[in-house]
């Protein structure tokens, strides 16, 4: 490590920020855009979102050896990903489908989430040779600039569309323009960045999944981002149908994220004065309680939600923070190109949030649920809801904290 390389983690944030876009608020906006604008059904779009990321199955670790493949050439690799990120995100936002909406859901998300995975393996496997090149405890100090830009990146995600319709007539095209406005932007910052690391060329997959720790930490992210995964998709729904306050999603959204934003350097100083894994623990307690307050939530119960959107939000912004950072530093240690343990890495985050969408449309759709906008769903149905919304992340969180315990301090270190 030396402390002269320029470190330039504004960067990193920004990069970080425009994946945060193209990650999470795709999986809150997209169903309810396609369900209202072109009425397609819930289910359907369950099986399309699940079907996704069965591809991911082959897709993402073979993108893990595509990126390493590429590492001479990754600025250019990244750029090429920047494009038809931003291309397909245009198609899925602000062009009417030229078939039909289902298929054509279909073929842009695949293309948003297959170059949403390749440029996430890339950046991560930078910032891993990145960290090790700087001075002190790099993998912490760049993961607070990283994923602060990503919850950021979120905010604005979540947010904008709900925003943007208040001074527009087709808000999900102007954010879709804005996401390509910040592709560019985020090649420009990240320019200088993509370097040929000085590490030994990929080990393959076998090292990084034989390997107990890494291992651990593969399984504690599916356990611990299913609870974000399952409370992001019904978001929308919840307020709108559990609270009954259509028109609140958005400040809600934006406090929730808010406060990760807000919460994760936070964690971050704590976690290396305290050691991550403590620190960890104690942010997914808080979740469960905040999780387990809104299962006892009804109408025009808001401003109690604004207080479980902070504090769940608080939480998540360690979840977001501190284990990457563990994983980077296992990386570092195991198979230091880092491409191939992020291939795994980035489809363990993406199938949490597809399996969610699967199984819980489904289960609400059965059940009677159906949008506000189509007329009050039945109580039974607005019961199942917050069952879902809030007591699945509990038990799930649970799972997370048993698995977290079995690590030994000496294991995951300071980092």
């Amino acid at each position: 490590m030396t402390a002269s390389v320029p470190e330039r983690l504004p960067a990193y944030a920004l990069f970080a920020a425009l994946l945060a876009c193209a990650g999470l608020p795709i999986y809150i906006h997209a169903p309810k855009f396609y369900v209202d604008e072109f009425g397609v059904s819930l289910t359907a779009l369950g099986v399309v979102l699940f079907g996704l990321r069965l591809l991911d199955v082959v897709q993402d670790p073979l993108l893990g050896r595509l990126s390493e493949h590429l590492r001479d050439r990754r600025a250019t690799a990244v750029a090429v990903g920047c494009f038809v990120i931003a291309a397909a995100m245009i198609g899925l936002f602000a062009v009417d489908p030229l078939f039909s909406p289902m298929i054509w859901f279909a073929v842009m998300l695949t293309l948003v989430f297959s170059a949403f995975s390749f440029l996430t393996i890339c950046f991560y496997a930078q910032g891993v040779a990145k960290a090790d090149r700087m001075a002190g405890q790099g993998h912490l100090r760049l993961a607070r600039w990283r994923e602060t830009g990503a919850l950021l990146g979120v905010c604005v995600a979540s947010v904008a569309p709900v925003a943007l319709g208040v001074v527009m007539d087709a808000p999900f095209a102007g954010f879709a323009v804005g996401f390509a406005i910040l592709s560019a932007a985020s090649v420009f910052a990240m320019r200088r960045e993509w370097v040929r690391a000085d590490v030994p060329d990929g080990t393959g997959f076998g090292v990084v999944l034989r390997d107990r720790l890494a291992r651990w930490l593969l399984v504690i992210a599916l356990f611990n981002a299913a609870p974000v995964a399952v409370s992001s998709t019904l978001f929308l729904f919840y307020v709108e149908s559990a609270l009954e306050a259509p028109g609140y999603e958005g400040p809600l959204l934006l406090l929730f994220f808010l406060s990760a934003a807000g919460a994760a350097p936070l964690w971050g100083l704590m976690a290396e004065r305290f050691g991550a894994r403590h620190t960890l623990l104690v942010a997914m307690v808080l979740a469960i309680f905040a999780f387990g307050g809104a299962l006892f939530l009804g109408p025009g119960d808001v401003r109690w939600f604004a207080v479980i959107c902070v504090a769940s939000g608080a939480a998540m912004g360690a979840d977001l923070t501190l284990l990457p950072a563990l994983f980077a530093t296992r990386m570092a240690q195991i198979s230091p190109s880092a491409a191939e343990g992020f291939g795994l890495w980035s489809f363990v985050s993406k199938f949490t949030l597809a399996l969610a969408a699967a199984v819980l449309l489904p289960m609400l759709e059965g059940a009677g649920f159906r949008s506000a906008a189509a007329g009050a769903a039945p109580a039974d149905a607005i019961d199942l809801l917050r069952v879902l919304y809030a007591g699945v992340p509990c038990v799930l969180k649970l799972a997370a904290i048993f698995m977290l315990l079995r690590l030994r301090d000496d294991e995951v270190g300071n980092e």
